[in-house]
């Protein structure tokens, strides 16, 4: 046993007898008198005495209004309506840059060498028509999206605007029986939904807590944009002039974001009165002051703990699927593709809600990652309608102009009805292979897992039923 290298207690009491001197006899009444101090310099601060002129204080005035509320709301959803336009704005020139890259350049080159050196034909398809051109496509999608996105979002945090949102939410995620801190998760959330997972360790409560990550589904992620920017822009876009199709395009998909918050707040309180019923938790919030944001340190720290880490597990699940589109199309039996078959089986249960076969089947493909919908989609109409398209091939994604792709939609029979639906079920349908994962992970549960995959699902086949419904019933009334 090693002897104690703790000071005897006379060294103790020596040392403490020393600095006793060393700070005064009177340093009780010093310290008292700086505590006085302090909380008069507080209190001038804060207090305006009768007869005083208010003190400008910039912290308060901007309060006055970002948690005001009649302000507060609408300011709120102008702010986050911008950060979506500026991502959606100028999103599009990196993606398309990285798209020239992956597709227009590598891609070639790639089936160049491996025709060269004699790889058969159907493995040079599954490894780089199937698996490689899907994981182009993520990260083309993705990857500028979300640069821009978490920053911007990470800027508003570092702001102090962040604890604003959850203080106005506050009092509506209390009615709705969830926690106000569900607010920033769910903020999280619009960025990708498997971050908004994570993002709910900040609540304490595990049954609030399990709310939150059951309802994250309904904020609109990232991979989900490329779906609703598309339809908005061939629908929405198309019918006014093209100097505002961009703002009435970021407009509309701001729409459905704002009823996935909707849907956030009924499913919230649907779940308090049934499978998680409880006390709300009460916590204290504080609003830190203001602050110069730290631009690049928020960059950083951005691009690595957020975007690489969510690309990533993108990346790891949507090579998989790429596999699996290749083969549905390319495998056949009678003379027709598995994709065929899959899709005639699918096509009387999409028509019911308003879609088709095609559209199930590539949410089917594209439970690993949202990102590959509308690829799918259109891979899929090519094979089935027989439509001509340029790097068009079974089981090959690719990508055309919104021309081409309203020619390729309208030849697979896709009505008004289509597009309001499937902008509809784009946002209520199953969580994507990552965020499931990232859940069961969370959480160690596969009953609460499986109940945030099915609760979602339900939704979207209801509603999209009775939206579909109403719509023939009007429609033949007219």
């Amino acid at each position: 046993m090693k002897p104690s290298t703790a000071s005897p207690p006379r060294d103790i009491l020596a040392t403490a007898q020393a600095l006793r001197w060393e700070v005064g006899e009177d340093f009780h009444e010093k310290l008292m008198e700086a505590l006085y101090t302090n909380a008069t310099e507080i209190a001038d601060r804060a207090v305006t005495r009768p007869g005083e002129k208010p003190r400008f204080d910039l912290d308060r005035s901007i309060d006055r209004i970002v948690t005001s509320r009649r302000w507060g709301f609408l300011l709120m959803i102008l702010l986050f309506t911008l950060v979506f336009w500026i991502t959606i704005s100028l999103a599009n020139v990196p993606s398309r840059w990285i798209s020239e890259l992956l597709i227009g350049t590598i891609y070639p080159l790639l089936n160049a060498a491996a025709s060269s050196i004699g790889t058969p034909w159907w493995l040079q398809g599954l490894l780089i028509d199937g698996m490689y051109l899907a994981t182009a496509w993520v990260v083309s999608v993705m990857l500028p999206p979300m640069a821009i996105f978490f920053p911007l979002f990470t800027l508003l945090e570092d702001f102090g605007y962040l604890p604003r949102v959850a203080f106005n939410l506050d009092n509506v995620f209390k009615k709705a029986g969830a926690h106000g801190k569900q607010s920033l998760s769910m903020m999280m959330g619009f960025g990708c939904n498997a971050a908004g997972m994570v993002a709910t360790r900040i609540i304490d409560s595990p049954r609030e807590r399990l709310i939150a990550m059951i309802t994250n589904n309904f904020a609109l992620c990232n991979g989900r944009w490329p779906t609703q920017i598309l339809v908005a822009t061939l629908f929405m876009g198309a019918l006014v002039p093209v100097y505002l199709a961009g703002f009435v395009s970021a407009l509309a998909v701001v729409g459905i974001a704002m009823l996935g918050v909707l849907l956030t707040f009924v499913v919230s309180w649907f779940l308090t009165r049934s499978v998680l019923k409880g006390e709300v938790s009460s916590f204290s919030l504080e609003l830190p002051p203001y602050r110069p944001p730290r631009i690049l340190q928020t960059i950083y720290t951005s691009l690595i703990d957020r975007t690489m880490y969510v690309l990533w597990r993108a990346i790891v699940f949507a090579a998989p699927a790429g596999a699996v589109i290749w083969l549905v199309a390319n495998i056949t039996i009678s003379g027709q593709s598995l994709a065929e078959y899959i899709v005639n089986f699918l096509d009387p249960l999409g028509i019911l809600i308003g879609l088709n076969g095609v559209i199930l089947l590539a949410y089917i493909i594209a439970i690993p990652a949202n990102e590959i919908v509308i690829p799918t989609v259109l891979m899929l109409t090519v094979l089935l309608t027989g439509v001509t398209s340029p790097d068009a091939g079974a089981g090959v994604m690719f990508e055309t102009d919104l021309e081409s792709t309203k020619a390729i939609l309208v030849a697979g029979g896709w009505s008004l009805l289509t597009y309001v639906n499937l902008m509809i079920f784009s946002l209520i349908h199953n969580p994507c292979s990552t965020t499931l994962y990232t859940m069961y992970k969370e959480t160690g549960s596969r009953k609460w897992t499986a109940l945030a995959a099915l609760l979602p699902l339900a939704m979207g086949f209801s509603i999209t039923f009775i939206i579909a419904q109403v719509w023939r019933l009007i429609a033949g009334l007219m």
